[in-house]
């Protein structure tokens, strides 16, 4: 029978223990940690995703700022807003909500911010130090998957995983957490992606599979051995008559035939996506405690 890993307990624990930690900082005389948060235009995914981290950053007793601007918003306009939260001593870390209107570069815009504050983890600086496992800051989804394995104490010394996915934000950074020397670590990491052959075969010799490619329910029962430890990143929507939304999230993998042949594995929704949110609460919080530098 195989373990739900529950996101949405974990990540209220983690909240818990941010918030005491926040407390603690303020009652001996220290700032409150503060986040800022860039949103260009009113993408709906992205709208919500920024009412979150809000909502976030109230439990966890942080101070929030939320800077608007709309679609037209020159590239000049919204990097000189970037330098000026730079300078601002009061931000402790901020991140600029992807993705950016086309007439704007995201990798300028992501390479102006300075790397001490950066929160979501994805200038070349961080991204450097986190390969060679220097200290930084972890991009949140790959962040989230580390702290589910290691709160479920799940082994991964020695064992074979498989990270289905190569994205800059997810694929790569989770192939290189999960092949360094540590816990949760250790691991014989193969990535795979849309050009690999024989990805069945690789897949049922896997004792761990990340799957994180979007492709909804992909990750079929007959390519899974029994026992395997399955973290699902997916999250697409699709439509749905179950739901008053009129669509549902689905994961990579096609939870209801799968779970039965695993020892753990994470549902969408409340797996992984709520840790994801987690960890950019962690990073600000070490934002604050100027640990990264």
């Amino acid at each position: 029978m195989y373990q739900l890993i529950d996101g949405k307990a974990i990540s209220a624990q983690i909240k818990k223990e941010i918030a005491e930690e926040v407390e603690a900082m303020v009652a001996s005389g220290k700032k409150r940690p503060h986040l800022a948060v860039i949103i260009v235009g009113h993408d709906g995914g992205s709208e919500s995703y920024v009412a979150g981290k809000v909502k976030d950053c109230a439990d966890c007793g942080f101070i929030s700022t939320l800077i608007r601007f709309e679609d037209d918003v020159t590239e000049e306009t919204l990097l000189a807003e970037v330098d000026k939260l730079n300078k601002n001593e009061d931000v402790d870390g901020f991140i600029v909500q992807l993705p950016l209107p086309k007439h704007i570069s995201e990798s300028k815009v992501t390479e102006a911010i300075d790397y001490r504050k950066d929160v979501d983890g994805f200038h070349p600086v961080n991204v450097g130090r986190m390969s060679i496992g220097l200290s930084c800051f972890i991009s949140a989804t790959p962040s989230g998957i580390m702290e589910l394995l290691r709160r479920y104490e799940i082994p991964t010394s020695g064992k074979n995983c498989v990270v289905i996915g190569r994205s800059n934000i997810v694929g790569k950074p989770v192939a290189s957490l999960m092949m360094q020397k540590g816990y949760p670590g250790d691991a014989t990491v193969t990535v795979c992606h849309s050009r690999t052959k024989n990805l069945k075969e690789i897949c049922l010799n896997a004792d761990i599979i990340i799957a994180a490619l979007g492709q909804p329910e992909f990750l079929k029962a007959d390519m899974v051995k029994d026992g395997v430890v399955i973290i699902d990143v997916g999250t697409t929507r699709v439509p749905s008559t179950e739901t008053k939304s009129g669509f549902k999230l689905k994961g990579d993998v096609a939870f209801n035939e799968v779970a039965p042949k695993c020892s753990y594995i994470t549902p969408v929704p409340g797996g992984v996506g709520l840790m994801t949110r987690i960890a950019l609460m962690k990073n600000t919080l070490l934002a604050a405690k100027h640990e990264i530098y």
